[in-house]
């Protein structure tokens, strides 16, 4: 209906796309990342911050949250299943539409652009919060390191000041985020390979950590298991949460992939199932190593080892744990550029933003995302950037799995590589999973994200609307088209 063009229900039309979007002149991103790459990137996403920090927050509490203990372990279980639901109905769209963008542009395709736009401004602050909470989990692990070895760096650059006593900026933070905005700006190709490389060692560090905790576990520790109740499990499934979606991230470089239909959708599913594994036995490990109160939350497993009298692992891990997370800043800093490229591609935000170099890599998103990245480093504790981050990747996973409900339905024509099973139950079960976890986040977390959206409305009313390549009247615009 060509009345839908000035509708902001238009969606972009999935058998055009790739037409449509040639005629903006915009530059290409460069295809040359193979199924294990992909899959490397998904790990890289996934497994990190999760295991090194988040656990040993989870389990041994802070002042807002009661600690979940032992039964840390079920609360990634639970997120786990909540992401698997919603890793399936990502793996049907990624076989779909092979275009950067992920949740995006699977809800501007399904939904309309209002919704596309909804999700968009929400990933550009989520995935940069990511890059920012795994920055500070990387300066925990740093400084436990240091302190191994004698030397003590001041808390005035080693916490901010909501962190501290006498805090003012986490310097070590905020220089690894620079170190890694410059990584991803030399490009696709020697970012997979880095990646690729980066991962191994990190699957292999895991890996020797549960052989060799596995010696040392009291299982004194596990009880009590549950010494809050069900409670902080739930809302520690809320926070771990974060933990378990790194595909998301990694579908946003479908662009970039040499077979983009076959290999994103595997890539998908490998990712979270090796993800999973590696949590399950990790937090057994960890809980079994210390009792959960006296575990540290910053840098879990090397306190851990501390305590059963091995002081150089301790010190092995808190120097791979810094190289290991840096794969997951480099995944959803990967995702924050690649969203923010498409939407600009897209004409809803300026075309400024979608300019590519000569290796075909968008530097002006990833120097601008890695500074934005950079400031929350250095300011936010890190409980509140990983809460924000999850309201909105959750929100996301909600319209992908509603996305693709429906696209099954109103587009049962569509080239398909993957279907996801037990259509629709799988997807359902992703939104009122997703949507529970979201209910169990704090009210400051709804809070703050409520003013970001209301900032990006604005945007989108007073820009994105008129300059939108599906608005006849956009400069974009070259010829009139309806939307499928």
């Amino acid at each position: 209906m060509v009345s839908e063009h000035g509708s902001i229900w238009r969606r972009m039309p999935v058998d055009q796309i790739e037409e449509i979007e040639s005629e903006t002149g915009s530059g290409k991103l460069t295809r040359s990342l193979g199924l294990w790459q992909l899959t490397a990137i998904g790990v890289g996403g996934i497994v990190g911050v999760g295991i090194f920090s988040l656990a040993g927050v989870v389990a041994h509490g802070d002042a807002d949250n009661p600690a979940a203990g032992p039964a840390v372990l079920i609360s990634f279980l639970i997120a786990g299943l909540a992401s698997a639901a919603a890793a399936l109905s990502y793996a049907e769209f990624a076989g779909m539409v092979p275009r950067a963008g992920s949740a995006y542009t699977y809800g501007y395709v399904a939904l309309g652009e209002i919704i596309g736009w909804f999700i968009g401004w929400d990933l550009l602050l989520e995935y940069t919060a990511i890059v920012a909470v795994v920055a500070i989990g990387i300066s925990g692990y740093l400084d436990a390191f240091l302190a191994g070895t004698g030397l003590t760096l001041p808390t005035s650059i080693t916490a901010n000041a909501f962190e501290a006593k006498g805090g003012f900026i986490n310097l070590p933070a905020v220089l690894i985020v620079l170190l890694v905005t410059f990584i991803l700006s030399r490009g696709s190709k020697t970012f997979g390979r880095f990646e690729l490389i980066a991962v191994a060692i990190k699957i292999g560090l895991i890996v020797l950590i549960i052989a060799l905790g596995v010696f040392y576990i009291d299982t004194g520790n596990y009880v009590p298991f549950m010494p809050n109740g069900f409670g902080p499990v739930l809302t520690g499934a809320a926070t771990v949460f974060f933990a378990v979606f790194g595909y998301d991230a990694m579908s946003t470089a479908a662009e970039e992939a040499s077979d983009g239909r076959r290999h994103m959708p595997k890539a998908i599913i490998l990712s979270l199932i090796i993800a999973m594994i590696l949590y399950v036995a990790a937090t057994l490990v960890l809980t079994g190593l210390q009792h959960y109160s006296q575990i540290n939350p910053l840098a879990g497993f090397a306190s851990a080892f501390n305590n059963v009298g091995l002081p150089v692992v301790a010190n092995v891990i808190s120097i791979f744990a810094v190289l290991s997370i840096l794969t997951v800043m480099l995944t959803f800093l990967l995702g924050v550029t690649r969203v923010w490229f498409s939407m600009s591609r897209d004409g809803l935000l300026s075309p400024w933003f979608s300019r590519v170099d000569r290796h075909g890599t968008p530097q002006r998103v990833t120097w601008i995302a890695g500074v934005v990245a950079t400031v929350l480093a250095g300011v936010l504790p890190i409980r509140a950037a990983a809460d924000l981050t999850n309201i909105g990747i959750l929100s996301a996973f909600v319209v992908v799995c509603v996305a693709v409900i429906l696209f099954r339905y109103t587009r049962p024509d569509a080239e398909r590589s993957y279907r996801l099973p037990f259509m629709p139950v799988v997807p359902a079960f992703g939104v009122i999973a997703s949507a529970f976890l979201i209910l169990h986040l704090h009210w400051e977390t709804w809070v703050r994200f409520a003013v970001w959206l209301v900032i990006g409305l604005i945007i989108y009313f007073t820009y994105g609307r008129r300059h939108s390549l599906l608005n006849p009247a956009s400069p974009l615009h070259r010829h009139q088209r309806a939307p499928s």
